[in-house]
């Protein structure tokens, strides 16, 4: 039996993708590893994987909302973020070495975890990439000017896997590209939403979104009830953005007053602390971990950060987005969303206000009937890619 390690580090959303990779390579025969923060380790083994923890353990949630606290810009929020994340990666560049031994295949996740390790064991790896923008146009005539910009750039990006080379005695790299597989990286992300860039090498494969339907969930009474007491309603999935480091009771009264004032029911995810002595009208209710799957097939439209997996969800499931992008990789899949027209425009995290809010949701008032006709077309579409089999042929295509 073929033996597959994959490390990534983040919030539940850079988790979960590499949780639908390994069940289908589970399911295909081989035996798969999944590490990361110890945190996830319930996560993990619910769903039947091998977990093996890395790093310190920690909220890293709870992490994430206390550096996003500090500062309001999008580019030194996600710079911050990235570093923390980082520091946690190339401390755990041992135990990521140990595990990797004995494996016959590395999926370097998009953190470029366990690339470094793989190379000086000299196992084979496959990337994954979430961000396009990642992907150097190989196959294009490069000028002086891209040539020196995407130089400064690769250097910067570089930097940090080269810490981690030094402690296995190699040489640095001057680009990521250096230590990224040359047999196949994964776009994770359906065909019907990006296109595939003209430039991209070969081994640069547009699979298809990863998911699963989790067909088995049942929601507990009260939101059952709540569900069959009215309308469908709003929901309000902000992610690891609703990690609060301390009570946020005015960006929650935002929301709140701004569905009072436009006549909707929601569904209210996150915002623990605050919700903790804060009331909500009888027209809401907060809910905790509901699988995407269930929730927005039984809401309207859905309030969101624009994660990676958050923004897929409304996609495969047909729902339309009011996207409220709090970093930079956020506002670019806010824009993708945008492009195709299943979302509003989007609010930036740092202007949000109860006037934005109601803007918005007059917006998606006005135009529902569209977005949520493009949403449903889409959803059928990204169903006919079956995107995690065909990562999974790909995968077996290259051992």
């Amino acid at each position: 039996m073929k033996k597959i390690v994959m490390f990534t580090m983040g919030t539940r959303g850079d988790v979960q993708p590499y949780i639908c990779l390994s069940k289908e390579l589970m399911k295909n025969g081989y035996d798969v590893t999944l590490g990361s923060h110890p945190c996830w380790r319930r996560l993990v083994e619910e769903a039947g994987i091998h977990f093996e923890p890395i790093g310190p353990d920690i909220d890293i949630e709870q992490e994430a909302a206390v550096i996003r606290g500090k500062t309001h810009n999008a580019m030194l929020s996600l710079i911050k973020c990235m570093n923390f994340i980082m520091k946690i990666i190339q401390g755990s560049s041992k135990e990521v070495y140990e595990i990797c031994k004995g494996k016959d295949l590395i999926v370097v996740s998009h953190s470029q975890m366990g690339a470094v390790e793989a190379g000086v064991l000299g196992i084979p790896t496959v990337n994954v990439t979430l961000q396009t923008e990642m992907i150097g146009e190989k196959l294009r005539k490069q000028t002086v000017k891209n040539k020196l910009v995407g130089g400064m750039i690769a250097r910067q990006v570089a930097k940090p896997y080269n810490k981690i080379r030094r402690h296995y005695g190699l040489k640095p790299v001057k680009s990521a590209d250096e230590i990224m597989s040359d047999k196949l990286n994964l776009i994770p992300i359906s065909k019907y939403v990006i296109e595939r860039n003209p430039y991209w090498e070969e081994k640069n494969v547009i699979t298809g979104y990863w998911f699963d339907e989790e067909e088995t969930y049942t929601p507990d009474g009260k939101l059952e009830e709540f569900m069959k007491a009215g309308e469908k309603p709003v929901i309000l999935a902000l992610g690891a953005m609703s990690f609060e480091d301390r009570s946020e009771k005015d960006k929650l009264g935002m929301f709140v007053k701004a569905f009072q004032k436009t006549g909707c029911r929601a569904v209210i995810q996150g915002f623990r602390k605050t919700l903790g002595d804060y009331e909500l009208p009888d027209s809401m209710i907060a809910v905790g971990s509901v699988p995407h799957s269930w929730l927005f097939r039984h809401g309207k439209f859905v309030i969101h950060h624009c994660g990676f997996g958050t923004s897929a969800s409304t996609m495969i499931y047909g729902i339309p987005s009011i996207p409220v992008p709090h970093v930079l990789d956020q506002l670019g899949f806010a824009m993708q969303l945008e492009k195709i027209d299943v979302a509003t425009k989007h609010i930036d995290a740092k202007d949000l206000s109860e006037e934005r809010i109601v803007a918005a949701i007059e917006e998606m008032n006005s135009t529902y009937l569209v977005k949520k006709r493009n949403a449903e077309s889409i959803s059928e579409k990204i169903r006919t890619e079956n995107g995690v089999s065909e990562a999974v042929r790909l995968i077996g295509g290259v051992m």
